[in-house]
């Protein structure tokens, strides 16, 4: 979101705090826009806001993302894993340290991009449902320092197969564009990965 994005939702919510009988105080709402102001002149972005898995020790971001990983392999959701450990009070294993330190808190903060920053990037496999971003340099010639740079187009993930052949595997994904027009992105994982990313 740009700053002027983000002024918009923060006036939003000031309206939103007023109809529910919960209003800001005129200080609290000029906080909030002198941050908003401060961060304009320095351009973050939304990856430049922290994030959740670097809270974790290289121990512990191991064990989670290995957590992670055998949840997935089973085609089960690793938070909801979590959750119903929680709710049931049963013990998590080696990532019980997450109810015990971080907390549910910790845990909704945690969004699938977040796991880009990683070399766990491939951890979350796509499932059908998933919005992506892909680059045109899929279907075009786009070089990285040219007068046209990589574009990137929101997409949604209609199709995924997983090809095996003995030792060799790969995945392949049919994705939807906003407009209706459909695109098949071989080896997503193998050689293409360099051109999808989550959205953040």
């Amino acid at each position: 979101m740009s700053p002027d994005e983000i002024k918009v939702a923060l006036q939003t919510a000031f309206y939103r705090c007023d109809v529910a009988s919960c209003p800001l105080s005129d200080t609290q709402k000029e906080i909030l826009l002198q941050v908003l102001e401060q961060m304009k002149g320095s351009h973050p972005t939304v990856s430049d806001l922290a994030n959740p898995l670097d809270e974790l020790t290289p121990e512990e971001l191991q064990a989670f993302f290995e957590f992670v990983k055998a949840q997935e392999e089973e085609n089960r959701s690793w938070k909801a894993q979590l959750l119903n450990d929680w709710l049931q009070e049963n013990d998590s294993g080696a990532v019980q340290f997450i109810r015990d330190r971080y907390g549910l808190q910790w845990l909704n903060r945690i969004e699938p991009y977040h796991f880009e920053k990683y070399s766990a990037k491939d951890v979350l496999k796509l499932k059908v449902g998933d919005r992506i971003e892909v680059c045109n340099a899929l279907w075009e010639w786009v070089q990285e320092n040219s007068p046209c740079p990589p574009e990137w187009y929101s997409c949604i993930v209609i199709k995924v197969d997983e090809i095996s052949n003995g030792d060799d595997s790969s995945t392949n994904c049919i994705i939807r564009f906003n407009n209706g027009s459909e695109f098949e992105i071989q080896g997503m994982y193998e050689w293409n990965r360099f051109n999808w990313r989550r959205p953040q």
